[in-house]
């Protein structure tokens, strides 16, 4: 049975139904939140762990990446393998399409990875592609930050490297194991993101992919805004003015 209020000359009188679908969507809303704010902690979590990677180079020697924690400074020697590189399609800089170059670097002991040097232009022609020949020689010192490789947001954006043909090898969003695949040589599990301005390196402005963790948390006040503002429909709604009762006739004194 609906429950009825009375407030002075209002009446509140909610409907079961209509307070069902405001319970709904209210708790609908705050999880939302809850989900942005969490989202923005942890996006928040990354940002500083980025910026506390740029804070001291750790040289690795011949150390292995496994341990090595995300965004890191490191530097580390080896020698290039320019005869087989990758370039990463549908990659964008400042609107303008291009690839990612990754060059393979053997380290002492035989262990490769791959140090992502930048963003080249497109040339406009797929079977034009662009000169990432190596002016460094024999063993180098690479200093860069521990990252990954990019991730397509959809999965028809995905194309693994051409088992067979010349190099370097065109591919969109691989993973690392088809890169190592291509390559015929285990990988490490991370990329080098080399330095902004170390040698041998193209465009390399690096950013942490995804929006900043304010957005999330402006997400979250938003969808919170939306809980509190169903609770003040449902009371708006459900609320009522009542009309005034008419005056009796007063008698006539005689």
């Amino acid at each position: 049975m609906p429950t009825r209020l009375t407030f002075g000359r209002r009446r509140f009188a909610p409907s079961a139904a209509f307070t069902v679908l405001m319970l709904v969507l209210c708790l609908a809303f705050a999880a939302l939140g809850h989900w942005q704010w969490r989202r923005g902690t942890a996006r928040a979590a990354q940002q500083a762990r980025f910026e506390r990677g740029a804070r001291e180079v750790l040289s690795l020697g011949s150390a292995s990446l496994d341990r090595v924690p995300d965004y890191q400074r490191v530097s580390l020697t080896g020698t290039y393998d320019p005869a087989h590189q990758f370039l990463i399609d549908n990659m964008s800089h400042q609107g303008l399409d291009g690839y990612q170059v990754l060059t393979p670097l053997e380290r002492p002991g035989g262990a490769v990875v791959l140090v992502d040097r930048g963003w080249v232009p497109f040339l406009g022609n797929r079977s034009h592609l662009p000169d990432i020949s190596l002016k460094s020689t024999g063993s180098v010192t690479v200093l860069g930050r521990v990252g990954d490789l990019p991730v397509a947001g959809l999965a028809f954006g995905r194309a693994p490297p051409p088992a067979s043909g010349p190099w370097p090898k065109v591919t969109s969003f691989p993973s690392l194991e088809e890169l190592s695949r291509a390559l015929g040589r285990p990988l490490a599990p991370h990329v080098i993101l080399l330095d902004p301005h170390a040698p041998d390196g193209y465009v390399r402005d690096w950013q942490l992919p995804g929006m900043p963790a304010m957005r999330n948390f402006a997400y979250a006040f938003e969808w919170w805004c939306f809980a509190v503002a169903a609770v003040v429909i449902w009371l708006m709604v459900s609320s009522k003015r009542q009309a005034r009762s008419a005056a009796a006739p007063g008698r006539k004194v005689m």
